[in-house]
């Protein structure tokens, strides 16, 4: 749109005070001739803009020219506490509001201080996603978040692992990118869905991956939003729930105290945590004896194996008998003969 462009250009200037043909296009998207014909269209409206001729050239405002234009949009407001977060915004489709959002803010800044978006953005970066997976942006996600900024209600198709999938009609209440994985809090209305399809359902609050939604559409109207609801606390509550539904076995191990600084580090650290603030007192040797809440005796056998001669894994004897065989196999390989290449003594 020709009119919010125009606009866009001018808080440009604003803030930046003086820039290229070329770098107007870039950020506007457009063609330089574009960007010609748009400057004429503003000073033809009594903006006082102008072109600096020359290697060093470029379009400025008059001195002293400041427009009153620097109001944010609802969208724009919006965005504006998530641009420390780009990928997020991007994905959601909010990169252009959450620009614009920046731009009016730089304008209504003092001079001095126009540049402290770029300055703050140059120090501080959130970088969502964890190691070694490159991260996935669902392609429903956008119909997703315009679901939850405008409180729609919400139908959509949902995949559930390892059986049927099935539809459901949501109150989405927020997203939450956890390690570059995009989730869906809502509460479930509709019928035959648990709640009453109305605003007094009083089904529970979900959690929903939304890589897993093959089907996102606005189902009509809006529900109105539980303003108690407090998204941290909700996911901060459910993540611990997930954490301790995991922990299905258990296994008694003996510790050093330098395998007890290291448990936290290589299993669940709430487990850990807890697990050695119960444990008795150190033996003779300075080692603590514990019972651990592990997922299973596959991951306690990755993880405890890490530990090396700080911890000596007591039970199950199958697991016992697992760690001695690694450690056995493991002794074999360095007591073999000398790798090809090096000195022998």
């Amino acid at each position: 749109m020709r009119a919010a462009r125009l606009i866009r250009m001018i808080l440009l200037l604003q803030s930046r005070r003086a820039m290229t043909a070329d770098e107007l296009a870039a950020e506007l998207d457009v063609s330089a001739r574009t960007v010609a014909r748009d400057v004429e269209a503003l000073s033809e409206a009594g903006v006082p803009v102008y072109a600096d001729r020359g290697r060093t050239g470029g379009y400025r405002l008059v001195g002293g020219y400041r427009t009153g234009l620097t109001g944010l949009a609802r969208d724009e407001a919006a965005a504006l506490f998530l641009s420390g977060v780009p990928a997020a915004l991007r994905d959601m489709g909010l990169a252009d509001a959450a620009s614009a959002a920046r731009l009016k803010v730089s304008a209504a800044l003092r001079p001095e201080l126009s540049d402290a978006h770029h300055s703050a953005a140059q120090r501080f970066h959130l970088d969502a996603p964890g190691w070694w997976q490159p991260p996935s942006t669902p392609a429903l996600l956008p119909a997703v978040a315009d679901a939850v900024w405008d409180d729609l209600w919400l139908t959509v198709d949902y995949a559930r692992q390892g059986r049927d999938a099935v539809t459901r009609v949501l109150a989405p209440y927020g997203l939450v990118l956890k390690a570059g994985v995009w989730y869906l809090a809502a509460r479930p209305g509709g019928s035959g869905d648990g709640g009453d399809g109305g605003d007094g359902g009083e089904a529970t609050h979900r959690v929903y991956r939304v890589d897993r939604f093959t089907r996102a559409e606005a189902a009509g109207g809006r529900f109105t939003r539980d303003e108690s609801f407090d998204l941290p606390g909700f996911w901060a509550e459910r993540a611990a729930q997930f954490a301790r539904s995991i922990l299905r076995a258990a296994v008694e191990i003996r510790v050093t105290a330098a395998g007890a600084r290291a448990l936290r580090r290589v299993t669940d650290r709430d487990a850990a945590r807890e697990a050695l603030a119960q444990a008795g007192p150190p033996d003779g040797q300075g080692r603590i004896t514990l019972a651990l809440p592990v997922e299973s005796l596959d991951v306690a056998f990755d993880q405890l194996l890490t530990l090396g001669p700080e911890c000596e894994v007591l039970g199950p004897p199958e697991l016992r008998e697992r760690v001695a065989d690694a450690a056995r196999r493991t002794a074999a390989l360095y007591a073999a003969a000398a790798v090809p290449g090096t000195a022998q003594r």
